[in-house]
């Protein structure tokens, strides 16, 4: 089945995946494109609909973003949100201006046209989210005010005659209360598009998609035991069968009794894992290096090198399979429009010249509770499908400086003991990720009569929904100090620990 979207066109904000995302959740199939997409790609994708993100820029600055006007010819409903919105006056022939008042946060939002299809089933004066620092200060030809704020006239307007709605406000974040049900409008009673859009149909096409792609070649898939490439290795084997080479590198990076528990994970799944210790290839790489970037380089060049080992080991391979998500992808470079580079990710960007290999990344345009829901829709257990994420480079990006084997074995306990306490507790289930850092910060402590002077470890505790956004976990106190006491008390090396209360953003989830 193809289907048909409804079309993000991407002016840079950071929430612009989070539409497609709220789209997708209630089933509606969403693309995300540059905003300076071509008007023949666009006509190309047949879209029911488009929505205009919004954006860092202003509109009437000599380098805004533009949008090919044609956009506006098509005949297509459209939403425009805050920049999206500033963009349809400014295109329309409305005017846009410097806010007196920069607004951000929450907002009371009075309905003033309840009758809208865009708003059927809203509350009025329900909370939405503003951030903005520019305004609509006179409307095109044709439009109306449709809600407002105390600090917004026009909050939301719209053309009903031509489809055309715009929000000053966010409802594709959690903060607007019932910005989610807008988008359901948008998508349901003004483009009339269908739901069917499912984790099960994405599987089944796929796994259609994979055999087309590989034919009678082999894959070869590097593999983890995270949840990502547990189901991208079930993917695969679903789709092609023995035909899939599953490796899983010991890169001298993983948690304490990794090794272990991912062979016999897959194992319990009949997929033959093929395991390679290049523990040492990748900590001799690692010496010296401090700098967060140059080590997440080294240890995807180093991957990519290990499997190029073990591909020639076999015939007919052809592919290199990777559990790439869409959050990889749009914090390391901008692939899809403007959005800022927040750090990279090894996995993403291409495979080296020298290689031959063909990519498939079949996760690469969804998010990571859609995995999850992947995950049960192949029959993964839910015990794997509920692990925490664990980053490619491992345990080298919770090692503030160099990576060395002492520190990595200090790291390994301190996060066992981090990570024992959280299940055995009932926490382990309740947050998103969960893991420890060991600083490289020496400070005094004291030890029965003597004196010490050891490393600080950091606890970083995080609920998300996709890790676009996370807040740090709430834990009690109490088990915060259980976890503190035996760190301290069972690790040698450690005398003080600390823990992270900083929110994404700001901070991101990993300290590297």
């Amino acid at each position: 089945m193809k289907h048909v979207p409804i079309l993000v066109l991407d002016f840079g904000s950071q929430y612009t995946q989070l539409i497609s995302k709220r789209l997708r959740n209630n089933g509606f199939y969403s693309e995300i494109v540059p905003y300076n997409e071509s008007i023949e790609d666009i006509k190309a994708r047949t879209p029911k609909g488009i929505v205009l993100s919004g954006g860092p820029a202003s509109v009437y600055a000599d380098d805004a973003y533009k949008v090919d006007k044609a956009v506006f010819d098509l005949g297509l409903p459209i939403l425009g949100i805050c920049y999206g919105m500033q963009t349809i006056a400014h295109y329309l022939g409305g005017s846009v201006i410097p806010a007196d008042h920069h607004e951000y946060g929450k907002a009371e939002l009075k309905v003033e046209q309840s009758s809208s299809p865009i708003f059927k089933d809203i509350t009025d004066n329900e909370v939405v989210w503003m951030s903005h620092g520019d305004r609509v200060e006179s409307l095109p030809t044709g439009f109306e005010v449709i809600a407002t704020s105390s600090n917004s006239p026009y909050a939301a307007i719209a053309n009903e005659d031509k489809n055309i709605y715009a929000f000053q406000y966010h409802p594709e974040v959690t903060h607007s209360v019932e910005g989610g049900q807008m988008l359901i409008n948008f998508a349901k009673h003004i483009c009339k598009c269908e739901k069917n859009w499912n984790m099960g149909n994405f599987a089944k096409e796929q796994i259609a998609k994979i055999r087309a792609q590989v034919g009678d070649k082999k894959v070869l898939c590097g593999v983890s035991g995270g949840v990502d490439s547990s189901v991208v290795a079930t993917l695969l084997a679903e789709a092609i069968g023995d035909k899939l080479v599953p490796v899983f590198v010991d890169n001298g990076l993983l948690r304490g009794n990794e090794v272990q528990d991912v062979q016999n994970m897959f194992a319990n799944r009949g997929i033959g894992l093929i395991t390679v210790d290049a523990s040492e290839q990748f900590l001799s790489k690692l010496a010296g290096v401090t700098d967060p970037e140059t080590k997440r380089k080294i240890i995807g060049e180093t991957f990519i090198e290990v499997f190029d080992q073990e591909a020639k080991k076999h015939d007919g391979i052809s592919f290199l399979a990777q559990g790439t998500l869409y959050t990889d992808v749009i914090e390391s470079v901008s692939v899809k429009g403007p959005s800022k580079t927040i750090k990279s990710h090894h996995n993403v960007g291409g495979l080296p010249d020298w290689m031959t290999f063909e990519l498939i990344e079949p996760l690469r345009e969804i998010f990571k509770d859609e995995v999850r829901v992947l995950g049960l829709e192949l029959g993964l257990p839910a015990q794997m499908i509920g692990r925490h994420p664990f980053p490619g480079p491992g345990l080298a990006i919770r090692i503030m400086g160099d990576v060395n084997s002492p520190d990595l074995d200090i790291l390994r306990k301190a996060d066992t003991i981090m990570l024992d306490v959280l299940r055995s507790t009932g926490w382990y289930d309740k947050t998103w990720q969960a893991f420890t850092v060991l600083l490289n910060v020496k400070s005094v402590g004291v030890m029965g009569d003597n004196r010490t002077y050891d490393n600080t470890a950091c606890i970083r505790i995080v609920n998300a929904i996709d890790g676009m956004t996370a807040t740090f976990a709430h834990i009690p106190h109490d088990i915060l100090e259980q976890m503190s006491r035996r760190i301290i008390n069972e690790v040698d090396g450690i005398n003080r620990v600390v823990y992270d209360i900083s929110s994404k953003p700001p901070a991101t989830i990993e300290w590297e």
